[in-house]
């Protein structure tokens, strides 16, 4: 099924430092990835952003994956329709080959630089550097200490969650919306769909409402409902063999999950929270019909504090994200400066036709 474009992260800034699955955004053995390798401003994002053109003009349908430090760069793009994925190798979401050459091939950027301009420059490009690791280092640290604070309301908010009413809850959704795939083991995605970036809180609620027809929100500010339905939900459908796309929450990764995606029956299970609003007219459950309202209470105003700190925790995170990048792109012109652009355009279409052309396994 051909499905509009879609976006998510494959990484994200949060309280438990940064969480990478670009590893695992495809399936060594049944794939082709091509890892690209070669520094800042050496065509890596101007590639993807080519091949996805067009492998859109070839009518397949085309996932983009945005960098979290750089929302306008890609890290990634997956073409499922040739099961095929070509993505951004270099630090800080390393990957290299599991399956080199049956799987994995290597494309380097690197060969098209001026190395003794770089070398000449190599002074300005570790200040540029260093500044901008510096800045990295000051939003970590802002959002260390606004999970903190989310981290507090989400274990109060499962304290006072009747976790019973939950999960008979999950489970006669589970009965009404997942049917039994016989014989068939289901398989797992784990990506993000929302992060804290230079340009903000950015969230792809649109991936969910343009491609998805069967939509169920859960209104949760907390997480203590909504994460414990997605976690039985998500069982509930490998267990009936449904391949399914796991969006974990892109401040707490390691906590909660925020969100079920089952793109072969065009279903999604999604929680709304003060990060993310789903602009769709569907089932709506709010998390009062789970909460224990007497000790939910007695919270209150703790809660309310944590939320409002957090908030201006995550915007000085976003302060630091933005001078972070403004050192990048100083980092970035010293390689623009050394590249042969026009022997990179001629590789990059040829390698292109050529990721399009190989056949799926």
């Amino acid at each position: 099924m051909q499905i509009s474009e879609q976006k998510y992260f494959l990484a994200a800034n949060s309280a438990d430092g940064f969480i990478s699955h670009f590893g695992d955004c495809y399936i060594p053995g049944s794939w082709r990835a091509y890892i690209i390798k070669g520094g800042p401003g050496t065509g890596k994002s101007g590639f993807m952003k080519h091949l996805a053109s067009k492998a859109a003009d070839k009518g397949y349908a085309v996932t983009l994956c945005p960098c979290s430090s750089d929302p306008d760069s890609l890290d990634a793009v997956i073409i499922e329709d040739i099961k095929t994925v070509v993505l951004d190798g270099t630090a800080p979401h390393t990957v290299e080959p599991q399956l080199p050459g049956a799987c994995e091939n290597i494309i380097n950027t690197g060969e098209f630089w001026d190395g003794e301009k770089l070398f000449r420059n190599a002074d300005g490009i570790a200040a540029a550097a260093k500044l901008n690791s510096r800045f990295h280092k000051t939003a970590a640290a802002y959002i260390s200490a606004a999970g903190e604070l989310l981290s507090d309301n989400l274990k109060l908010s499962r304290g006072f969650t009747d976790r019973a009413a939950a999960i008979r809850f999950a489970r006669r959704t589970a009965a009404k919306y997942l049917p039994l795939k016989p014989d068939r083991c289901g398989s797992e995605f784990i990506r993000f769909i929302g992060g804290v970036t230079p340009k903000g809180l950015i969230s792809f609620s649109k991936t969910v409402t343009e491609n998805f027809k069967n939509v169920v929100i859960i209104e949760d500010k907390y997480g203590g409902a909504s994460g414990e339905i997605m976690q039985c939900l998500r069982a509930a459908a490998i267990k009936k063999g449904l391949d399914i796309i796991t969006l974990k929450n892109p401040l707490l990764p390691l906590e909660l999950t925020d969100h079920i995606l089952i793109p072969e029956l065009s279903l999604a299970f999604v929680t709304e929270n003060d990060h993310i609003k789903f602009n769709v007219r569907t089932r709506r459950v709010h998390a009062r019909r789970f909460t224990f309202s007497d000790i939910a209470g007695k919270y209150k105003s703790r809660m309310l504090f944590n939320r409002k700190v957090s908030r201006e925790l995550l915007f000085g995170a976003v302060g630091a994200l933005k001078s972070a990048k403004e050192a990048h792109d100083t980092l970035e012109k010293f390689y623009i400066d050394s590249m042969d652009f026009e022997a990179l355009t001629r590789f990059i279409s040829e390698t292109s036709e050529k990721i399009l052309g190989a056949k799926a396994k």
